[in-house]
């Protein structure tokens, strides 16, 4: 049987000890991390850049198709988007958990070596957190912190009429690994006998266990001195997000449905499922691509990027918000993708 190390046994300080012994500091920015009562950065004349998000078992994850790896890999990769939503560089992270009392130093060990090859990959170092005993399953709170040249980051609110709408990469692919695990999980609880099967669907579950935050794009953009006018990550779905930017912008949009980028696997397993794909583009959540905007005359900068789509372009606010579908119909874009406070 495998070795099982209550958490108890190591006590608060001997398990933030047992987590943090091998943390190599990657950045100048990071003058003093985990061992004292606060960390302390210095970003040297750059502007900080801070984001937080909270991840709660039940609600943002399933422990029971979730590996514990994939879980603190995520974590870490959905705040790092918001840093690069931006337009800046992430640097630092803290994590503070809330354990219940199933959850052992070894499952935690697994936990944070996700945290560190994520930490690792995207060259930030993690520089302090909490841990607290929890009496409604696993709680995870990571704060991203980047920095970014004075006054080169990019809002919400900037766009302008006329601009292209472009994301990164493919969407839908997220929820359609949600939809596929979750109907496994249900398979699996009505007869456990049944191995789940997760019929070669790689890249859809992928897409969900373990997304990654576009930093690409970012370097991309420095070095082809681009400054996109308004920019987010895509996190409940392009028609919310879409909506956010033109709400901010106070701005109407047109987006052609035949633009939306889509993985070829996320097409086949929207129809194995009896799913729109579209519809699947549009509300589902969790791709953590860019969506932004950008002036025309950069148009010419991007057409090379096979990461980068123009899905549409800005227009007055009194011509809505409208989706022009294949058809040639038009609809008016509304959010249904993820939100945090339905029952």
């Amino acid at each position: 049987m495998e070795q099982r190390t209550e958490i108890a046994s190591l006590g608060e300080f001997g398990l933030i000890e047992h987590l943090t012994k091998n943390i190599e500091i990657q950045n100048a920015s990071t003058i003093l991390g985990v061992g004292d009562d606060a960390a302390v950065i210095d970003h040297f004349g750059k502007q900080t850049v801070i984001t937080t998000d909270l991840l709660l078992e039940g609600i943002h994850f399933d422990l029971m198709y979730t590996p514990l790896k994939h879980l603190g890999y995520k974590a870490v990769v959905v705040n790092l988007s918001d840093i690069y939503a931006m337009n800046a560089q992430p640097t630092q992270i803290t994590i503070s958990i809330g354990l219940s009392n199933r959850i052992s130093v070894e499952a935690l060990d697994e936990f944070y070596e996700g945290v560190y090859i994520a930490c690792d990959k995207y060259g930030v170092d993690l520089i302090g957190g909490d841990t607290s005993s929890s009496l409604k399953g696993f709680v995870i709170s990571v704060t991203a912190i980047g920095e970014v040249a004075p006054d080169q980051f990019v809002k919400r609110s900037t766009a302008q009429k006329g601009d292209l709408i472009c994301i990164s990469g493919d969407v839908g692919g997220a929820y359609l690994g949600l939809t596929l695990m979750e109907r496994e999980k249900k398979i699996y609880q009505e007869n456990p006998q049944i191995q789940p099967d997760l019929e070669n669907e790689s890249y859809i579950v992928g897409r969900l266990l373990k997304p990654e935050a576009r930093k690409d794009i970012v370097e991309f953009f420095e070095k082809n001195k681009i400054i996109p006018t308004s920019m987010m990550d895509i996190s409940d779905g392009i028609s919310s997000e879409v909506l956010h930017l033109c709400k901010a912008s106070e701005l109407g949009c047109r987006i052609y449905e035949e633009k939306l980028p889509l993985h070829e696997s996320t097409r086949k397993a929207a129809f194995k499922f009896g799913l729109d794909p579209t519809v699947c583009a549009l509300n589902g959540g969790e791709d953590y691509e860019l969506i932004f905007t950008l002036k025309q005359d950069d148009h010419d900068k991007i057409v090379l990027n096979e990461e980068i789509s123009v899905i549409g372009y800005m227009t007055d606010i009194q011509e809505g918000t409208k989706l022009l579908t294949k058809g040639g119909n038009q609809f008016d874009i509304t959010a249904q993708g993820w939100n945090a406070f339905k029952k």
